[in-house]
């Protein structure tokens, strides 16, 4: 039987996204195809032999548009004869592409395939892509006449649903930022990147020195007058500090067929095995890594307790706090070194920074089973089994 493995992951530092962010001088295809062929180096696979490169980025307008999978392999000297295509789903973009990518190769149609993503924020921002509610169509408006809903509101529902308190997101968030800055690792998962004037090799957005102080001194992020008379279960608990910063970034990873690469004398570092997508309420909206790890857990036999180390995405801290409370899981498992509320979140990339976190805290525990999952706007979430090798 084929079995897809994961060779190795690589990522580049995460800058905020904004003007004067530490990334923002480079352009997104610069910034991709810098970690590309930092991958192509590290794992010294000739390049001829990669198939496709399957690229998740979710704002695909202006530099991001024109299949920047394609541009961005072609800068980085793959070969014109790699195919590669820009998928988007949403903030699971990534994780989306690595699944796809495996799924290719245990079903035959790829022997070696790359999966990544790459946003740039501070140059294509969130609001260049949004339909606005003029333009969601009659239909949908048919089916949900008040539209869709600005993800923070979501975020405080969940909080008002699960009776999550302020000091409880707070704490969470606090507990992100110190798991990140002890993790040294990470690094080593990283590529420093050219931004014009320096080479960067830092996350902009960790904040060694946070305080539970001054994460309580942060106002609500996302109050809202109309939510208010439409959702008057909301709290209004949700901050800046409980939130994920919008971030550039790009990540990359190595997916091949297992016997071909110990035919290389390429050591895997762990295999891709089962796989999850879910739609949920898409007013609730980030709800859906719920399901999808209980659909993930149904099909590979396995019950949450078997699973060695998850990463949740931090889009806010009542995701994870609240599927943690549905799933009663352990919290020392979870986001073991930190989550997007310290590292940043460039939503296209960011499915390979928790990879990589994940395969990190396998390696360094020596634990088997891994679970990442990632809610996406519009009310989905993909969830993905991976299992350490060696």
């Amino acid at each position: 039987m084929r079995r897809a493995v994961i060779i190795d992951v690589v990522r580049s530092p995460f800058g905020k996204g904004r003007e004067g962010g530490l990334l923002a001088s480079v352009h997104p295809v610069n910034l991709y195809a810098q970690v590309l062929a930092e991958l192509i180096r590290r794992t010294e696979i000739d390049p001829r032999l990669i198939e496709d490169v399957i690229s998740g980025c979710v704002i695909q307008v202006a530099e991001q548009s024109g299949n920047i999978g394609r541009q961005a392999a072609l800068a980085a000297g793959l070969p014109e004869t790699t195919a590669a295509v820009t998928l988007d789903r949403k903030c699971g973009s990534t994780q989306q592409a690595m699944d796809f990518a495996a799924q290719g190769v245990i079903s035959g149609a790829y022997d070696a395939v790359i999966a990544g993503g790459v946003e740039m924020m501070s140059i294509v921002p969130m609001r260049m892509n949004r339909m606005g509610k003029d333009n969601e169509g009659s239909l949908f408006r048919a089916r949900y006449p008040e539209g869709m809903i600005r993800q923070g509101i979501s975020a405080e529902r969940i909080a008002a649903r699960w009776n999550l308190s302020r000091e409880e997101l707070d704490e969470f968030s606090l507990r992100s930022h110190e798991r990140a800055d002890l993790d040294v690792k990470r690094i080593n998962d990283m590529v420093a990147i050219d931004g014009s004037t320096r080479l960067v090799l830092e996350d902009e957005s960790l904040r060694a020195n946070a305080t539970i102080e001054k994460l309580a001194s942060l106002a609500p992020a996302f109050v809202d007058e109309l939510a208010s008379k439409r959702f008057p279960e909301i709290s209004w608990s949700v901050t800046a500090g409980s939130s994920s910063p919008v971030s550039d970034g790009a990540s990359a990873m190595l997916i091949m067929e297992e016997q071909l690469a110990v035919s290389l004398n390429l050591k895997p570092r762990a295999t891709i095995s089962h796989f999850a997508v879910v739609g949920d309420d898409p007013i609730m909206m980030l709800t859906a890594v719920i399901p999808a790890t209980q659909k993930l857990l149904k099909r590979a036999g396995l019950s949450i307790s078997d699973i060695d180390a998850y990463e949740v995405n931090e889009a806010f801290a009542s995701v994870p706090l609240a599927w943690q409370k549905e799933l009663h899981t352990d919290p020392e498992k979870l986001n073991v070194y930190g989550g997007a509320i310290a590292l940043g979140h460039p939503v296209g990339a960011s499915g390979g920074r928790l990879v990589a976190n994940l395969l990190r805290v396998l390696d360094d525990s020596g634990g088997r089973y891994g679970l990442v999952t990632m809610c996406e706007s519009g009310g989905m979430a993909n969830a993905t089994l991976i299992e350490r090798l060696y």
